[in-house]
């Protein structure tokens, strides 16, 4: 039995046809249009996506790491065999992408490596975004692993990036006047902040926990801020995302919160249903924790 403010979504196959029934088999269609959670292979199924319709790219493939996810598993490869992988659906996802078009791409320390290296044969590489994600496992013979990376590349020099949708705000500790006027920042009901631009060091985010709305039994969840700042920063309202491997629908989710279209592919159909499940919701519930008003706040704060 779980607490009661236990939030987590957990329901089994059983219980989510309900949901499979808002969601796209892939193999019985034969064009995916947008808005959609799409069941099956996705080297099959991103062939049925319009060429150079996408105008931002959020990946979060498997890491070069044994892992279950619900009755599939994904097996640690050589760092050979996991270029190929790699190359492999990046091949396939690329002409499916605007000449504008935007990539994220979610990796460890490790997959990154390799990662980086490809993308930059594709892309131009931008930027390598490092969070903190504030959990790991510790280890008696090396360091906690806490940290993440999601690297920036775009298909041309000419695409989006919104920054003054995201841009940091962090409290004045010396405010300092000019003429008798605050500079460079404001005077808020919260006390005394400025605007200042984004790093690529994010250490803000909350790993999705039981208590939390958007936490899904997934292994790998990402946390929706993540994917929200990633987001504003790098579309515009009405633009298509695709996530290719959606895993829990985080990316579909916050595109609806945030008024953009999606497209999700994944192969288990249980993480679709959750998918269906959180969209469902998410028609009412525009909320994301960390997010308010236009405003990303500190990890494991709320506005007023």
């Amino acid at each position: 039995m779980k607490s009661i403010r236990n939030k987590t979504i957990d329901f089994p196959l059983e219980q989510a046809r309900e949901y499979l029934n808002y969601c796209v088999e892939g193999k019985k269609t034969e064009k995916i249009e947008k808005n959609s959670v799409v069941i099956g292979d996705a080297f099959k199924n991103i062939k049925k996506i319009e060429d150079g319709s996408v105008d931002l790219l959020i990946v979060d493939p498997p890491y070069n790491l044994r892992k279950s996810f619900h009755g599939n598993a994904f097996n640690k490869m050589s760092t050979s065999d996991y270029a190929d992988y790699t190359e492999k659906w990046i091949l396939a996802v690329k002409p499916k992408l605007k000449d504008t078009a935007s990539i994220y791409v979610c990796c460890d320390w490790e997959s990154s490596v390799v990662i980086g290296t490809i993308l930059a044969n594709h892309f131009n590489l931008i930027n390598r975004i490092t969070w903190s994600r504030e959990k790991g496992r510790g280890a008696k013979s090396n360091w906690k692993n806490s940290m993440e990376d999601v690297f920036f590349a775009t298909v041309s020099k000419d695409y989006t990036f919104n920054l003054g949708a995201v841009k940091q705000r962090k409290k004045v500790l010396a405010p300092y006047k000019q003429d008798g006027a605050p500079k460079d920042w404001e005077q808020t009901e919260e006390g005394k902040y400025r605007l200042t631009c984004p790093s690529n060091f994010w250490d803000d985010m909350s790993v999705p926990y039981w208590s939390m709305s958007e936490n899904t039994a997934h292994p790998t969840q990402k946390p929706e801020k993540l994917i929200a700042k990633l987001m504003l920063a790098s579309s515009n309202q009405g633009d298509l995302v695709l996530d290719i491997f959606a895993g829990s629908g985080t990316t579909g989710v916050v595109a609806k919160k945030l008024g953009r279209d999606y497209i999700l592919l994944e192969q288990n159909e249980l993480y679709c249903a959750w998918s269906a499940y959180r969209l469902k919701r998410a028609e009412t519930d525009k909320t994301i924790q960390g997010y308010s008003n236009g405003v990303f706040y500190e990890r494991n704060s709320r506005p007023n």
